[in-house]
């Protein structure tokens, strides 16, 4: 009788440990901080489960995908046409599922006297078309141009939307994550940059943007991105292998449930609902 009871509690834990989820979550910095606060609280609530996340951005997190190191990609972008190709060729069918929506701010120093910039100025800023202060209503100082390296989604919305394709200035700083972006900001008096809602902070000063050429400013908020009066918003994306659906489904319904949508909220971005 001994002996059955120890087989069936061996069985029992054997059981339990076959359904411990463990997930691997990578990609995007500006994805990552939320992505943490969701994960923690799911843990929480699913002690059985383990979720590790690293950032690096979002084509790191898409490479990752393709090389079947990680679970689920956390993304600042869609997919890429050449990304999908390169997914079809390894016959590997995915889910792109909107889990969220963020503003990308516009920051400069706080004692830069400029608080508003077109989209037209901004162009001409990142492009390096206007290379002083003084051009767009400053001081007379030099701009100092801060942008995500090229593996990045931010990077890849910000050129494409913002830029209208063109290429950044070659004097533009690359910076390997959003943070490094906020502490050089932060510490150059005649810098400029782009980050995520959720890194905004009192070290930042973010800029208020028009796109009517001038006649409206609108600052980046949650309440901006909700009425769509903030022009430079996108959304957040989590990307997953469709092989893996049901593993990672009790996660992904908890991201998209009400108390997920209260973390996104709580972190600083929009809900999806």
């Amino acid at each position: 009788m001994k002996i059955k009871v120890l087989i069936l509690i061996i069985a029992l834990i054997t059981a339990n440990q076959s359904f411990a989820q463990k997930i691997r979550i990578k990609g995007s910095d500006t994805v990552f901080p939320l992505t943490q606060m969701l994960a923690e609280e799911y843990m929480k609530r699913n002690i059985d489960a383990s979720i590790v996340i690293s950032g690096g951005g979002s084509g790191t997190g898409i490479s990752a995908l393709l090389s079947g190191t990680t679970d689920i990609t956390q993304s600042a972008r869609e997919l890429s046409a050449d990304e999908k190709l390169k997914l079809k060729n390894e016959d590997i069918t995915v889910t792109e599922m909107i889990i969220a929506y963020d503003a990308l701010a516009v920051i400069v120093n706080p004692e830069n006297k400029v608080t508003q910039l077109t989209i037209q100025q901004l162009e001409a800023i990142f492009t390096g078309a206007v290379t002083n202060w003084k051009e767009v209503g400053g001081s007379d100082m030099e701009i100092v141009v801060f942008s995500r390296e090229t593996s990045s989604g931010t990077y890849d919305f910000f050129k494409d939307h913002e830029l209208n394709g063109k290429n950044f200035t070659a004097s533009a700083i690359l910076m390997p994550a959003t943070g490094a972006i906020v502490q050089s900001v932060s510490q150059v008096k005649g810098g400029i940059g782009y980050v995520g809602l959720a890194y905004l902070d009192r070290t930042l000063k973010p800029i208020e943007v028009s796109d009517d050429k001038g006649k409206t400013y609108i600052a980046p908020s949650v309440e901006t991105v909700k009425d769509k009066s903030y022009p430079i918003a996108r959304p957040l994306y989590y990307i997953f292998p469709d092989s893996l659906k049901d593993a990672i489904s009790p996660f992904i319904g908890f991201v998209l449930s009400q108390s997920g949508q209260q973390i996104v909220l709580k972190a600083g971005y929009v809900p999806v609902r």
